[in-house]
């Protein structure tokens, strides 16, 4: 009831452990604290934070728009009612070195388990979009130091993302890869692989997890999770995934209304209240309620 029962801190030891017995870790993106709820229900080992998600939340591209207090302040949230541990994407670090390291510090205070920082030039874009300019490797590897220095919480996850495979090829983003782990990066995100044969290259380049990238309508196949397992990946998000569903419902709804007048017709794929209610916990806080605003008035 209004939090998890897990602290931040033992979220994040328990996404260290869960890392090292080597299976793969499915993290779907949340884009609101009730959707992270549902993850967890579903029985995911992890939720996703995705800043494309966010900034498409808040009707804006996915070019840099956002604020750290405004990814903060939807970590915190999310981060709050589930016991799983998150990830966030952090993209940039919002700044320079001394803004990464508040980045990260920031974003331990809203309790995630887990931030990657990208390599891209500063405003950045979607991964999945042409046109995209990488940082020079030495202020790459700058933001990764800045990152880990800055962290108080030794099982903070620091993950380096890099977007250097659409730009220079694959052999630039595994020597970059491996010179992101030099720097202190825990695991690594490569953008935008194309196929099974990179993510292997990139298993065999480091020996930190590595983190694939299912989104849909992007440079990626979309992978099972026994072809990522087979390859030695450690963690898959899909992160505008449920956005994108629901967004595609939501349409349709309002097609339906248009045409229709009502939406009886959509009853059957709609949440149902009871459902809504399980999810919630609402029987914890009506109980919680009796049991303190139990007096009564005498008339």
């Amino acid at each position: 009831m209004l939090y998890a029962k897990t602290t931040p801190d033992n979220k994040r030891a328990n996404l260290r452990s869960a890392l090292r017995t080597g299976g793969l870790l499915r993290f779907p993106g949340a884009f609101n604290p009730l959707v992270a709820k549902m993850i967890q229900n579903k029985g995911f080992e992890g939720v996703y934070i995705s800043g494309a998600v966010l900034s498409a939340d808040l009707g804006l591209p996915d070019i840099g728009l956002t604020t750290l207090s405004e990814v903060a302040s939807r970590s915190a949230q999310i981060a709050r009612v589930t016991d799983l541990p998150v990830l966030v994407d952090a993209d940039t670090g919002f700044g320079e070195p001394m803004n990464v390291a508040r980045t990260v510090q920031t974003l331990e205070d809203a309790g995630v388990s887990a931030i990657h920082i990208e390599d891209q030039v500063n405003p950045k874009r979607c991964g999945h979009l042409d046109g995209k300019s990488v940082v020079p490797l030495d202020e790459a590897q700058k933001r990764i130091k800045a990152a880990v220095d800055a962290r108080r919480h030794g099982d903070l996850l620091i993950m380096a993302r890099t977007d250097v495979r659409a730009v220079e090829g694959l052999k630039a983003a595994t020597d970059r890869a491996k010179a992101l782990v030099d720097a202190g990066a825990d695991a690594i995100f490569p953008e935008a692989m194309s196929d099974l044969s990179e993510f292997e290259a990139m298993r065999k380049a480091v020996d930190v997890p590595i983190l694939a990238n299912m989104t849909e309508f992007g440079k990626s196949k979309l992978f099972t999770n026994e072809q990522l397992e087979a390859v030695g990946i450690n963690i898959v998000i899909y992160p505008v995934s449920l956005l994108r569903l629901a967004m595609g419902i939501a349409e349709r709804a309002l097609d339906v209304l248009n045409e229709k007048g009502s939406l009886e017709s959509l009853l059957g794929e709609m949440q149902h209240r009871i459902d809504l209610y399980e999810l919630l916990d609402y029987g914890s806080y009506n109980t919680f309620d009796s049991s303190v605003f139990n007096f009564k008035i005498n008339r």
